[in-house]
């Protein structure tokens, strides 16, 4: 029994050790915050959301963009609780401000940066995630090589900024240094029963890939100001545990 003890220890501080060398740092326990995701958070390291970090989503079609843009905008919320203002940085917006609210963003609080070149892009992207005085950084922009998002990457391992890059129809969904890339898109509402109208958004949301963490899919609807969990579909490792164990 304390050998079995004393391996897992040792296993966690390699884990530590590997992640503080990828500069990863996981927030004080004073200083964390609470985004609501349920389940979604065991896939991560040490079961947290990593701020200070940069999260690819990839879409493919004008409602998985929606989608993806309601999903992160709740992402956004608690992070704003605790610095007031992020960028929104983008060629042609298509986000609506004021809908913003309904994932308790508040849409004044955002500096939306309308660029005409696009080669302006990755430089904004980079030096908004630079600052200190910022909660987040959203950067719309299809195209990233490898090279580009190691440098967004180092970006925010100083500043502590998490980065959102929206990634809508790229040419190719090529490996970046990002800690995570999402797919997120829509799922039917569902109506209370005598209601008349359109129910809560609720979204599929695939985790494709997540440094030291486990990928997954979950079905989510967001609903009373927060992330209510539907479904869990279950990961690759949980289905082999099912099958190991069937």
């Amino acid at each position: 029994m304390k050998s079995s003890t004393s391996k897992s220890a040792i296993l966690e501080q390699l884990q530590n050790e590997i992640l503080n060398l990828q500069g990863y740092r996981a927030p004080a326990i004073d200083k964390r915050i609470d985004f609501g995701l349920g389940p979604i958070e065991m896939s991560f390291p040490n079961q947290i959301f990593p701020t200070g970090a940069v999260h690819e989503f990839i879409t493919d079609a004008p409602e998985n963009a929606a989608a993806t843009t309601g999903f992160v905008a709740a992402l956004l919320g608690p992070l704003m609780q605790i610095n007031d203002f992020c960028l929104w940085i983008s060629l042609n917006r298509t986000v609506f401000p004021p809908g913003l609210a309904f994932f308790g963003v508040q849409p004044e609080r955002i500096i939306f940066i309308d660029l005409k070149k696009e080669s302006d892009l990755l430089w904004a992207i980079e030096e908004s995630l630079k600052c200190t005085a910022v909660a987040a950084v959203i950067g719309e922009i299809p195209e990233v090589t490898l090279t580009e998002s190691r440098r967004l990457q180092l970006a925010v391992e100083q500043s502590r900024v998490t980065g959102f890059l929206l990634r809508h129809n790229p040419r190719n969904a090529n490996t970046l240094a990002s800690v995570s890339r999402w797919k997120i898109t829509p799922l039917p509402s569902q109506l209370e029963p005598g209601m008349p109208g359109v129910g809560y958004p609720r979204w599929n949301v695939q985790l494709q890939k997540v440094r030291n963490g486990e990928p997954g899919e979950w079905e989510v609807e967001w609903s009373a100001g927060s992330f209510q969990h539907i479904q869990k579909r279950t990961s690759a490792a949980e289905n082999k545990d099912l099958l190991q164990t069937g």
